[in-house]
C-alpha cells in the first residue's frame, strides 16, 4: 500500500510565505549535540513502518539529498531536507551525513535493532539552481504530508525532466556579457576604447566556454576544462597590449576570467567551515586551489611570454576606486545576471537578483567611497544580500541560494586573485601572496556576511502560522 508522510505537528507547510517551516524546524534538531538529542523510537504495532516501506523512504531521502548536493546547496541543508523527508514518513531517529560527495542516512528503530545504513556519492557536483528550486518544494511538500513515497517519486521525475531553463548559446552569451561587463566594473571607463575592451572580453570568454564545453563532451576532469577556458582571456589581452592605443590588456584579462576564478567556490567553502562541516569545507577549498591551478597554468605560460616581451599589463591601469559609480552599478547588475544565468537559475527568480545586487554593490561602493576598508564594506554588503535573499527566498517559497550566490558575483575577488596571478608571473612572490591572502581575506568576509544574514532571518523573521491542512484523498493506508 501507499507510504504516505505524516501531517506535521502544528499543520501543515504550504507554499509560499510558509514554506521554509521546515528548514527552520530541522536546522535546531541537526545542531542539538547528540547527547542531548531526544530519544524518539517508532512505538510497536501497526503503526510502525515495515522495512520494505522504511528502505522506501531512506531511499527518497537519498535520492533527495543526492540531487540537492549536486545541484550547489550547502552540506547542512541538504542534511536537513533528508531529515525532513524521513521525519514526514515517520522513519525517525534517523541520523543523515553529508560531505563533499558523499550522502548517507542511518535509522535505528528500536535500541535492541540492528540499524539500517545506506548512502550514494555524487560525481561531480555543480551549480543548478533550478533544479534545487524544484527540490526545495518538493521536500515543502513532503512536510506538508498527504504524498505517498511513489507519488514523491514521480514528483521528482517529473520536476526533473525540464532539465536547463537556458539554450547553450545563452549561456555562452551570459558568459561573454559577464566577460565584458567586468571589464566596466573594474575599469569603469567611457572613452572611446572601452567598446572595444569590452568586445574583446565577450569574444575570449565566450570561445572560453565554448572550449570548455568541447572538453567536457569527452569526459575529462574539470581541471583540464578550466586550463582551456583560460587560454583566450590571456592570449587576446597580450595582443592588444602589443600597441600604441594602450588598450588595457589587463582589464581583457581579468574580464575574461572573472567567470573562472573560483571566487564563489571559495565563499562557499568559507560558508561550510561556520556551519561546522569541516570536511566539506575543506574538500571545497581544495577543489577551489585545483581549479585556480587550472587557471594559473591556462595563463601563466601566455602571461610570461607577454610580460617578457614587453606587454603592458600593469596594474595601474585598473582604478581601485569607483571611478563611474552609475556605469559600475550597471555593470555589477550585468554580471549578477549573466551569472544567474549560468547557475541555471528560474527566470522567475531574476528580478530579485537585480534587486539584492543593486543593494550590495551600492552599499559596498558607498562604503568603499567613505574611505572604508573593501574588506569591512564586502562583509556589510554581504550581510544584507543574505539578510534580503532570504526574506525573498520565504516569500517565494523558494531555497536562498538562487537570491543570495549571483547578487554576490560582483563582489568576488576575481580582480584581486588576478593580481595575485600577475605579481607571481613577474616574479613578485611576495606581492603575489599578499593578493592571495586578500582574496582568502574577501571571500571569508563574504561568507560571514552571508551567514550573519541567514541566522539574522531564521531567529528574527518568524514564520507565518500555517494554513489549515488541505484535503487530501488517501491513496492506502493514511498514517498519522
Amino acid at each position: 500500500m501507499p507510504f504516505q508522510a505524516r501531517t506535521p505537528l502544528g499543520g501543515p507547510v504550504v507554499t509560499g510565505a510558509g514554506a521554509t517551516s521546515w528548514p527552520d524546524r530541522m536546522l535546531p534538531l541537526l545542531r542539538t549535540p547528540t547527547g542531548s538529542r531526544p530519544l524518539l523510537h517508532e512505538p510497536p504495532g501497526p503503526d510502525r513502518p515495515s522495512p520494505a516501506e522504511v528502505a522506501a523512504v531512506l531511499d527518497l531521502a537519498l535520492l533527495v539529498g543526492e540531487l540537492l548536493l549536486a545541484s550547489g546547496e550547502a552540506a547542512e541543508d541538504v542534511e536537513a531536507a533528508m531529515l525532513a523527508v524521513a521525519r514526514a514518513y515517520g522513519v525517525h531517529p534517523c541520523d543523515p551525513q553529508v560531505t563533499f560527495t558523499r550522502v548517507a542516512i542511518s535509522y535505528r528503530p528500536r535500541p535492541a535493532e540492528p540499524p539500517l545504513t545506506a548512502e550514494r556519492s555524487v560525481r561531480r557536483p555543480s551549480g543548478d539552481y533550478a533544479r534545487l528550486a524544484t527540490l526545495f518544494r518538493l521536500v515543502t511538500m513532503i512536510s506538508a504530508g498527504g504524498i505517498d513515497v511513489d507519488e514523491a517519486h514521480r514528483r521528482l521525475a517529473a520536476g526533473l525532466r525540464g532539465g536547463h531553463r537556458y539554450p547553450g548559446w545563452l549561456v555562452a552569451l551570459a558568459c561573454g556579457l559577464l566577460a565584458g561587463a567586468a571589464t566596466v566594473l573594474v575599469g569603469g571607463r567611457t572613452d572611446a576604447r572601452a567598446g572595444l575592451v569590452f568586445a574583446s572580453a565577450f569574444v575570449a570568454a565566450a570561445v572560453g566556454d565554448r572550449l570548455a564545453v568541447l572538453v567536457a563532451r569527452h569526459d575529462l576532469p574539470e581541471f583540464y576544462q578550466f586550463v582551456l577556458a583560460a587560454t583566450p582571456a590571456a592570449l587576446i589581452g597580450i595582443l592588444l597590449s602589443f600597441n600604441g592605443l594602450h588598450l588595457r590588456g589587463s582589464a581583457v584579462i581579468t574580464g575574461g576570467l572573472y567567470a573562472l576564478l573560483p571566487g564563489w567556490r571559495l565563499v562557499a567553502a568559507a560558508q561550510e567551515g561556520l556551519a561546522g562541516c569541516y570536511l566539506t569545507a575543506a574538500a571545497r577549498m581544495v577543489e577551489a586551489l585545483y581549479l585556480m591551478a587550472g587557471v594559473v597554468i591556462g595563463v601563466t605560460a601566455v602571461l610570461y611570454v607577454g610580460v617578457n616581451r614587453g606587454a603592458d599589463l600593469a596594474a595601474r591601469d585598473l582604478p581601485v576606486g569607483a571611478s563611474n559609480p552609475p556605469l559600475q552599478l550597471i555593470a555589477a547588475v550585468v554580471v549578477a545576471l549573466a551569472f544567474a544565468v549560468m547557475l541555471n537559475t528560474e527566470p522567475g527568480a531574476l528580478p530579485a537578483v537585480v534587486l539584492n545586487s543593486t543593494a550590495g554593490w551600492t552599499t559596498y561602493g558607498l562604503m568603499v567611497g567613505a574611505g572604508q576598508q573593501p574588506v569591512a564594506a564586502a562583509a556589510l554588503a554581504a550581510g544584507l544580500v543574505g539578510l534580503a535573499g532570504q526574506v525573498m527566498a520565504r516569500h517565494r517559497g523558494s531555497p536562498a541560494l538562487p537570491h543570495v550566490t549571483a547578487s554576490l558575483g560582483p563582489l568576488l575577488p576575481g580582480s584581486v586573485l588576478y593580481f595575485a596571478l600577475l605579481a607571481f608571473v613577474r616574479g613578485d612572490d611576495e606581492a603575489g601572496l599578499r593578493g592571495v591572502a586578500h582574496a582568502c581575506a574577501m571571500a571569508m568576509a563574504l561568507a560571514i556576511g552571508v551567514n550573519l544574514g541567514r541566522e539574522a532571518a531564521r531567529l528574527f523573521l518568524p514564520a507565518p502560522a500555517p494554513a489549515p491542512a488541505p484535503t487530501v484523498r488517501p491513496r492506502g493506508r493514511h498514517r498519522r
